[in-house]
């Protein structure tokens, strides 16, 4: 064979890649189907319908059952519980099980609970002993029960102000890792009657506006965006509390604070944004450059970064 099963293992598929160890007292049944260099460690169980990719590991104590996927490079940590029926009964079984993936790249800590159905997304975080209850977006850093998301892989987080109404150094433009966007500090005028910021169209807002939206009243626990566009052009205000807002061009991911009326953040197509921790009292004013059109979204994060990509060799 070329790959290794200790003794006290039981593997009945043939469908196992080269240089993959399955370690003492797992199991493993005749209709799973294991990749290439992985490690199955000590006491796992793996069902018939489950797929595993190539160079992951699953640490001790793991069931993978029926309607699991795991993709390439992902790591499972010790006792990590996958479910498969939300309303089990004993001898009563669905007509068919939920099907969980764990995309490219994640990683799931010790003792978490994932629920039936759900998509971890590539190179996401799962917290040690979180309960994952909803589809985690690619790159996010989730942990508690149940599970909430609290970062980015890799992102960082970068104030939108360092000082009263600057951006970190100063000027008004500002670039940043992320391909293209960039953060703009607007005039702002303080008055004993009240204070006033204004930025004016095609000098500070770098595109031709022809539609604005407004995101109010989002609950704390809330994310949304998690789209990009291809074409249109926009310019970010939280004109009242405060919200993070998470760049991506495919390649690079920043996290920018919004959290006064005299900063922008400018994010061009072609850019995966998504937008979180939203204080109560958050609201964001968004211009557009083109009318709303659904064709012009890109909502799935593999399909934007291989977009992304093609776009980045033709500049």
């Amino acid at each position: 064979m070329s790959f290794f099963t200790h003794p006290n293992a039981l593997c009945e598929s043939g469908a196992v890649g080269a240089g993959t160890r399955i370690w003492a007292f797992a199991h493993v049944l005749p209709g799973a189907r294991i990749g290439a260099d992985c490690n199955v460690c000590d006491g796992v169980f793996v069902e018939n319908d489950v797929v595993v990719g190539d160079r992951v590991t699953v640490k001790c104590g793991v069931q993978l059952w029926d309607g699991v996927t795991l993709e390439d490079d992902v790591f499972v940590g010790p006792n990590v519980t996958f479910t498969n029926d939300r309303m089990p009964r004993s001898r009563r079984y669905p007509e068919a099980f939920a099907r969980t993936t764990v995309a490219a790249g994640a990683s799931i800590g010790a003792n978490a609970t994932i629920l039936p159905g759900v998509t971890i997304g590539r190179h996401a975080m799962v917290g040690a002993g979180a309960v994952v209850t909803r589809s985690v977006p690619p790159y996010a850093i989730v942990v508690g029960n149940p599970a909430r998301l609290t970062g980015y892989v890799d992102a960082g987080v970068v104030p939108a102000q360092h000082g009263p109404h600057e951006t970190p150094t100063g000027e008004r433009v500002n670039g940043t890792k992320v391909r293209g966007v960039t953060v703009h500090r607007l005039d702002y005028v303080r008055d004993l009657r009240g204070d006033l910021s204004v930025g004016e169209f095609e000098r500070d807002i770098p595109f031709p506006v022809r539609r604005y939206f407004i995101v109010f009243d989002v609950p704390d626990e809330k994310v949304r965006g998690q789209h990009a566009h291809r074409e249109c052009h926009q310019f970010l205000i939280c004109v009242k509390g405060r919200c993070s807002v998470v760049a991506d061009d495919g390649v690079s991911r920043q996290e920018f604070l919004l959290d006064s009326p005299a900063t922008g953040l400018y994010l061009p197509p072609m850019t995966w944004a998504t937008q979180y921790r939203y204080s109560p009292d958050a609201t964001l004013l968004v211009f557009a450059s083109h009318y709303y059109d659904a064709a012009d979204y890109i909502r799935d994060h593999a399909e934007f970064v291989s977009a992304a990509l093609q776009v980045g060799e033709h500049r």
